[in-house]
């Protein structure tokens, strides 16, 4: 039964990626209320197990008194001696107890516990794997969809992507493989909640830094960065060391890197400017992929009047107005933006009335 047990445990051990010591000690405690339950319930029945030999050994704990009114917890000091002889009233003496009359109740009680002890010891080790993990990129297997929620296989584990947290017209289906990023880890009476999204800005972020090692190891700077998902991505990047292009870093060669970042978001369009502490230049640059004539600013009210080529004035506001929006959420200021012949008419019509004065 020792050599059985010990494979029994290493077995275990191995598929459940769970230390020996925390399925010796779940098995321990399984066979402990088997041998009570087996025993009549009495609780002073003690269970342990070697760690090295996995050899089981079975006592029944006695208080030593004077005179026996509880046979069942209790032994008189002269049968305590014949089994220690040094010992004294009030002493505990441990009674060896034989296994051969575990029933099969006891068994089945102690395979219940141990499974049960097991899928908790499972849980943990799954919880402290990915506790640390909140706020990075994973990759994952779509399992099925239910209640709102894509459930995610990472392995060994299983994550919540609630749908409200996929791409607009995303249509996930079983098999296919995605990233996430690891919004939350909650440890639950019902095992580890990890909650995934595929929304956040912080998601493009941590698909930089994966692409980009410029990003990885700090020497490029990603300075802000706004988002509307499905949409456009716009992020404003800096590099300290002028031997570095933080865009070009960005874009990679012939735009592999960039191109990674837009096939896993499903065609989402990624603006990437340099960053200046000039305002102008930003808002300019926030504009992209449209071009810009002039600019005027009210640095108290942090406002800008942007003039753009008539042609350019749909390109300037953007699909439902998104690229301006992400303009203004990028670089901190009110933008409104003028077509050439707008302008042009509203300053004639300035002249006019001056010339009337």
């Amino acid at each position: 039964m020792t050599k059985e047990l010990y494979y029994i445990v290493d077995q275990i051990s191995r598929e459940k990626a769970i230390p020996k010591e925390v399925v010796l000690k779940a098995l321990q405690s399984a066979l402990q209320s088997a041998a009570r339950k087996r025993f009549g319930g009495k609780i002073n029945i003690n269970l342990r197990i070697d760690p090295k030999s996995c050899e089981i050994t079975v006592t029944e704990a006695k208080k030593v008194v004077e005179t026996v009114s509880n046979s069942k917890e209790e032994i008189s000091l002269s049968e305590a001696k014949k089994i220690k002889p040094d010992a004294n009233i009030g002493d505990i003496i441990e009674l060896p107890i034989q296994l051969e009359d575990f029933g099969r109740i006891a068994a089945q009680t102690a395979k219940q516990v141990i499974l049960q002890r097991v899928r908790e010891a499972e849980k943990d080790v799954i919880y402290n794997e990915y506790k640390d993990k909140k706020g990075t990129v994973v990759s994952g297997t779509v399992i099925r969809r239910e209640k709102g929620n894509y459930y995610i296989s990472l392995g060994r584990a299983e994550a919540i992507l609630p749908v409200k947290e996929t791409l607009p017209n995303e249509n996930l289906k079983r098999g296919d493989l995605i990233k996430a990023y690891i919004i939350d880890v909650q440890n639950t009476s019902k095992g580890p909640i990890i909650t995934l999204s595929r929304t956040v800005p912080e998601f493009v972020i941590a698909l930089f830094k994966m692409e980009v090692p410029e990003i990885a190891d700090g020497s490029v700077i990603i300075r802000n960065i706004v988002r509307e998902p499905g949409e456009r991505t716009k992020l404003a990047v800096f590099s300290s060391n002028p031997a570095i292009d933080p865009v070009g870093s960005c874009v990679g060669m012939k735009g592999t890197r960039v191109q990674a970042i837009v096939r896993e978001l499903k065609g989402e369009r990624i603006d990437i400017i340099p960053w200046t502490d000039d305002p102008r230049i930003l808002i300019a640059r926030a504009l992209s992929p449209a071009r810009v004539d002039r600019i005027g600013i009210n640095e108290e009210e942090k406002t800008a009047m942007v003039i753009v080529p008539d042609d350019q004035l749909s390109v300037a506001i953007g699909k439902k107005g998104h690229n301006v929006r992400l303009a203004m959420k990028l670089t901190g200021w009110e933008i409104d933006i003028m077509s050439e012949s707008e302008y042009s008419k509203i300053k004639a019509e300035q002249q006019g009335n001056e010339a009337t004065e």
